[in-house]
């Protein structure tokens, strides 16, 4: 791909010489902010640096404490930006393309000649021709062609796949009564369910896992993993383009917006890479949350809370993305306080956001079935793809618990640990212990997804909550709705047909 002279990070390199006081001297209204501590970039807290690496949380609340809910940051690169504490703030740029665009050849670092070709930030914030980097009848056109050929999914047909993979994925190691349910089920599942609405072989998926989340981190190879996703998606198009079929990338080439082949190959990129990443995050964080906190396991287990409900706190509390980059003020302006010149770039900050202590004093209060967070962003970019990763993660947990009901922890909770990037924090791994089952002649296939027989043997005595209760003559014994009973409603079959 070739960008346009006027992309990010596109033509003949402009970027001043190690030394130069370009790289240390504040470019004219780069932050205004009047201390002399925000003059230099080299003064300015680290986004890419070890503290927040360690500890994204005590970042964000220290920086929170010491500049408000809009603080200055360093980026890759000695890059300044402004990084998005506040909830409300983060809502005004979301809300407001006019003042806060999404186009980064706003961006007045690159237009100075400051981002090097090969800043790890490129594959993140380059311009590129898909609706995220547009604004007005651009984004809206790019924006329908996304949704509408997303919306052409069976939400029901999606959940069978994730159902089956979670099927395929438990059977290689439901035998060894142990697993890590971060690598062996949390980043798998997702790129194997989106490589499969996209229309690409299951066989692509461990390396787009590896290439996705490289580029995403922004590494000094996160320039050749993006190549490398881009190329199998030029590839993917190619295919389609001759051989269509039921899936997004032959929609979106025929939808009657019109795009151009590199703008359904940056469609599927962006479909590919945010819905991993989200996924992967929010099922892992999920399953933590079910494995180590009691109230939770046992509001599931009793009926008092679904698994949606629990997924909406968890979004609350951590986000799949922590920081989404980037938003560029059109021109000069003021937020919270601060002056903010045309070209800055800003940050939206959604985990600080979604703890502000404006709007959530008390952090410890329950948010579930509470979807006024800021997981997803909001405005006219928010997240299209939010179901689709509610729904994976919903039906794959789901799934995975009722296959293996005694699932527990392996670990003691203080033994977890995470890594982070500089816009989302991943759980390292989740180690996991179960009674070990049988090989995958252990279940059975019905017309609606795979069950184990023994669930179907305690459906088939248990009376469906849907009929008609018989009259109890005496005290009725208190016992809690499996969490199990919900789903079978809304999985149940018919007859089932034999093992093969």
């Amino acid at each position: 791909m070739t960008p346009p002279p006027d992309h990010p990070g596109a033509g003949p390199a402009a970027v001043p010489p190690p030394g130069c006081p370009a790289h240390t001297a504040p470019r004219t209204g780069a932050h205004p902010d009047d201390r002399a501590a925000t003059t230099r970039t080299d003064a300015l807290a680290d986004l890419f640096g070890p503290e927040h690496e360690a500890d994204p949380t005590g970042f964000y609340e220290r920086l929170r404490a010491e500049h408000g809910p809009v603080a200055p940051v360093r980026l890759a690169g000695d890059l300044p930006a402004w990084l998005l504490l506040g909830y409300r703030e983060n809502l005004e740029v979301a809300r407001t393309p006019s003042r806060f665009s999404r186009d980064s050849r706003h961006w007045g670092d690159w237009r100075e000649g400051r981002v090097a070709p090969d800043s790890p930030l490129l594959p993140v914030v380059g311009w590129q021709p898909m609706c995220t980097f547009a604004d007005g009848e651009e984004h809206e056109r790019l924006r329908t062609a996304l949704t509408q050929s997303m919306n052409r999914f069976d939400r029901r047909g999606i959940r069978r796949h994730v159902t089956r993979f979670t099927h395929q994925l438990v059977g290689e190691f439901a035998a060894d009564g142990h697993a890590d349910l971060v690598t062996g089920f949390a980043e798998r599942l997702p790129m194997l369910v989106l490589t499969h609405l996209l229309g690409m072989p299951d066989e692509d998926g461990p390396r787009l896992v590896e290439a996705s989340r490289d580029l995403i981190k922004g590494t000094e190879t996160a320039i050749s993993s993006n190549e490398y996703v881009t190329r199998t998606l030029e590839n993917l198009v190619a295919r389609k383009r001759a051989q269509p079929g039921e899936d997004l990338a032959s929609w979106l080439l025929s939808h009657p917006s019109g795009l151009t082949g590199e703008e359904v190959v940056q469609h599927l990129r962006l479909v590919l890479l945010t819905g991993n990443e989200t996924t992967t995050n929010l099922m892992a964080n999920t399953l933590r949350t079910v494995l180590t906190d009691p109230r939770s396991r046992a509001s599931l287990a009793g009926g008092h809370m679904t698994l949606p409900d629990a997924i909406e706190h968890v979004l609350w509390d951590e986000p799949p993305l922590a920081v989404i980059p980037g938003r560029w003020a059109t021109g000069d302006t003021e937020l919270a306080g601060r002056r903010i010149r045309a070209g800055d770039m800003l940050l939206l900050g959604l985990a600080a956001g979604n703890v502000d202590p404006a709007i959530r004093p008390d952090i410890t209060a329950p948010m579930y079935g509470n979807r006024s967070h800021l997981a997803f962003s909001g405005g006219p970019h928010e997240c299209p793809g939010q179901d689709i990763g509610r729904a994976i993660t919903d039906t794959g947990i789901d799934a995975l618990l009722l296959r293996l009901p005694d699932l527990r922890l392996a670990v003691p909770e203080s033994e977890l640990r995470w890594t982070a990037s500089w816009v989302s924090r991943h759980l390292v791994s989740l180690p996991a212990e179960f009674t070990p089952r049988r090989g995958d002649w252990d279940t059975l296939e019905t017309e609606r997804g795979l069950l184990g027989p023994d669930f179907l043997d305690r459906i088939a005595s248990a009376q469906d909550p849907l009929e008609p209760r018989a009259e109890v003559t005496g005290p009725e014994p208190a016992a809690p709705r499996p969490w199990w009973r919900s789903l079978w409603r809304a999985l149940r079959p018919g007859p089932p047909r034999p093992p093969r």
